[in-house]
């Protein structure tokens, strides 16, 4: 049996995955999970990545790390440090060695958002590879506030049960680090560990299409297919739980 190490994304915290937890535990494997310290502006992506590391067993030679959406660019990092038997990226943004979030996506976007980011021009050159990809934010979802009780429920937790929407929302943490988006990812590579790629069909923030895309250019994988907005965690638990044991 493995034990999944559950990392969560933006905004929320080790309770995102109290949903998921039994149905894996059902099935015999183990589970942990963290709250990652968001709250603090200054935290980095290595910080983070050693946040998980601090709650990683030293006895376990089956782990598999599971990472939502921000956590895409927190655990190949851990990996470097951990020997963990496979990568989950749900909904997930996936790193580029050397570059940012930002970096990657900012030839979509025009000189006065860029200016209003505060983001210094890189050299074009390095950043002709990203300019075949598709957005990978879905649109609609750029700019908005996503400390907004509203914007959550429409983008989030938009196809969760009503009381789950309302757990959720109340539990809802002040993101205040910005690092996978702004900061430059440290990995010299992407890891050669065995990933899997979970794309959500109906999620409202990472953009399914760039989902797809990225999984094939970067992970070498075809992403698998939940139809899930973007917390199939809190919305489709079970589902999730079937994709996640199913080699």
């Amino acid at each position: 049996m493995s034990l999944f190490c559950l990392v969560h994304g933006a905004f929320q915290g080790a309770w995102c995955w109290d949903l998921l937890i039994p149905y894996l535990e059902a099935q015999g494997h183990k589970t942990v999970a963290m709250d990652l310290p968001i709250e603090n502006a200054s935290t980095t992506l290595s910080q983070f990545a050693d946040t998980v590391v601090q709650v990683l067993p030293k006895t376990d030679d089956d782990i598999v790390l599971v990472g939502h959406s921000m956590a895409g660019t927190i655990i190949p990092l851990v990996a470097e440090v951990v020997k963990v038997r496979q990568l989950v990226f749900v909904a997930a943004l996936i790193p580029h060695p050397g570059v940012s979030t930002l970096d990657q996506l900012s030839h979509h976007l025009g000189s006065d958002a860029l200016k209003s980011l505060n983001y210094q021009p890189k050299d074009p050159i390095m950043l002709e590879q990203f300019h075949d990809e598709p957005d990978i934010f879905e649109p609609a979802s750029v700019g908005k506030d996503f400390s907004d009780a509203a914007v959550l429920r429409d983008f989030f937790y938009s196809d969760c049960q009503p009381d789950v929407v309302q757990w959720a929302i109340a539990k809802s943490r002040s993101q205040q680090s910005l690092a996978y988006i702004f900061e430059k990812n440290p990995l010299q590579a992407l890891s050669a560990v065995e990933c899997k790629y979970i794309v959500c069909t109906n999620d409202r923030i990472i953009s399914p299409t760039w989902s797809h895309y990225a999984a094939r250019k970067r992970l070498g994988v075809d992403a698998v297919e939940l139809a899930s907005g973007h917390c199939p965690h809190l919305s489709h638990p079970d589902f999730l739980a079937s994709v996640l044991t199913n080699d």
